[in-house]
């Protein structure tokens, strides 16, 4: 995200903190700064050791302390499947349910509105009685780029890196 963008969404996070009259602490703000600064998804230690170069005190309960809020406001999302964390792109919409497509390749996550789902999985939910709060939809594969390495037959006459492994390849793949 470049920094304009981010200066953008930063505001908007602060924004929508005082429209829900909660705090965004320095602390958390700076989390925040850090997350939008990422190409894709975020482990909380990863996330500390940014945090560091501003407050070297800064110890694990600080970070998860902010990613807690921040999810709590809707800023980010956790990907379960991976233990990391990444920006939310809807911020302004605090309840939503996302599809987020995650590269096995370089790490890169893509999140999508998902209108249609969103309407399935309600009904599901219903039909389970059972009361939908908040959910997300996690996709893995290869984004363009990674595709692109993995199809590439030419290993030496290339110009592609293909010594980055794909996690979770399947046998065969």
């Amino acid at each position: 995200m470049d920094s304009s963008d981010q200066d953008k969404l930063l505001a908007q996070a602060e924004s929508i903190c005082q429209q829900r009259n909660v705090r965004l602490t320095p602390q958390r703000l700076e989390v925040l700064r850090l997350m939008a600064q990422q190409h894709g998804a975020i482990s909380a230690y990863d996330l500390l050791d940014l945090l560091r170069a501003s407050e070297p005190q800064a110890k694990p309960p600080t970070v998860y302390r902010a990613l807690d809020f921040l999810l709590e406001q809707g800023f980010i999302h956790r990907v379960e499947s991976t233990n990391s964390y990444v920006m939310c792109h809807h911020i302004e919409e605090h309840s939503h349910t996302s599809a987020l497509f995650i590269c096995d390749r370089c790490g890169q996550v893509t999140e999508r509105q998902t209108e249609g789902i969103e309407a399935i999985l309600q009904q599901l939910a219903q039909s389970a009685n059972f009361t939908l709060r908040h959910s997300v939809v996690e996709a893995h594969g290869l984004c363009e780029a990674c595709q692109e390495v993995a199809d590439c037959r030419e290993h030496g006459h290339c110009h592609h890196d293909h010594t980055v492994p794909i996690k979770n390849a399947k046998p065969g793949r």
